[in-house]
């Protein structure tokens, strides 16, 4: 069964993030906020894809579900 610190791994080995934070109990459904600057001039759809990417095969075999919020560095700083 994964855990959240391990799929907080899986994603910064291929992403580069400011932040990250990956919530989930169960092992199979997850909730993650990411903010990375990778996510600048990118859309939503287009922020999720480069964490998919970074999961790889993982989403299909070890995760079922992921929810998540993708923040670029300028709008996690203006969020708080």
């Amino acid at each position: 069964m994964l855990s959240a610190q391990q799929l907080e791994l899986y994603i910064t080995q291929h992403l580069a993030c400011e932040y990250i934070k990956v919530l989930g109990d169960d092992g199979t459904h997850f909730e993650a906020v990411i903010v990375s600057a990778a996510f600048v001039g990118k859309g939503m759809v287009q922020q999720h894809q480069l964490v998919y990417a970074a999961l790889g095969d993982r989403m299909r075999a070890e995760i079922h579900a992921l929810s998540m919020k993708t923040y670029t560095p300028e709008q996690w700083a203006n969020k708080a």
